[in-house]
C-alpha cells in the first residue's frame, strides 16, 4: 500500500501519527452544488419554503459539521479550528452553489473539515425543499484550494 498514509505495512487502516510534525497555518476549501427545479429555486430566493429560511440553516449545518468531523470520518485528527465559512448563494436558474472554507493552525490539514461543511450544508438545502423536488442532485464536491503544511498550495477550479 505504498504511498497510502492511513495504512500500515500490513494493509490494516492506522490513524497517522501526525505528533512530530510542526504547527503550520492551514486552510482549505470545498465546493458543491445542489440543482434543482427552477420553482424550487424561486422558493428559496423568495424565502418561502416551508422549513423556514434555507441558506441560513444549510450555512449553520455546515458550520456545526465542519466541527464534528473527527467524528464522523474515522481516521481523522480532531482539529482546533480557528474558523469556517459556508457561503451558499443561487446560481443561475436551478442551483444553489456552496463553498466551505476552514482553518487552523495545527499538524494536518482541514481538506475533511471542508468537504463535510459543504456537503452536509449541500444535505440541508435537499433535506429542506425535498418535499417539492424529490429529483434535486449534489454535484461536485471537491476541494478546490489547500494551503499549509509539508505538501504546500493547491488550487483548482
Amino acid at each position: 500500500m505504498s504511498g497510502l498514509t492511513h495504512f500500515d505495512a500490513q494493509g490494516r487502516a492506522v490513524m497517522v501519527d501526525v505528533g512530530a510534525k510542526p504547527e503550520t497555518d492551514r486552510a482549505a476549501t470545498a465546493r458543491a452544488r445542489v440543482v434543482m427545479q427552477p420553482a424550487t429555486l424561486a422558493l428559496i430566493r423568495e424565502g418561502t419554503a416551508k422549513k423556514g429560511d434555507v441558506l441560513g440553516t444549510a450555512r449553520l449545518a455546515g458550520i456545526m459539521a465542519a466541527k464534528r468531523t473527527a467524528e464522523l470520518i474515522p481516521l481523522c485528527h480532531p482539529l482546533p479550528i480557528t474558523a469556517v465559512t459556508v457561503d451558499l448563494a443561487p446560481e443561475g436558474e436551478d442551483s444553489v452553489a456552496i463553498t466551505a472554507t476552514v482553518r487552523t493552525t495545527g499538524r494536518t490539514g482541514v481538506e475533511m473539515e471542508a468537504l463535510t461543511a459543504a456537503s452536509v450544508a449541500a444535505l440541508t438545502v435537499y433535506d429542506m425543499v425535498k418535499a417539492v423536488d424529490r429529483g434535486m442532485r449534489i454535484e461536485g464536491l471537491r476541494v478546490v484550494a489547500k494551503s499549509g503544511g509539508k505538501s504546500g498550495d493547491f488550487r483548482q477550479d
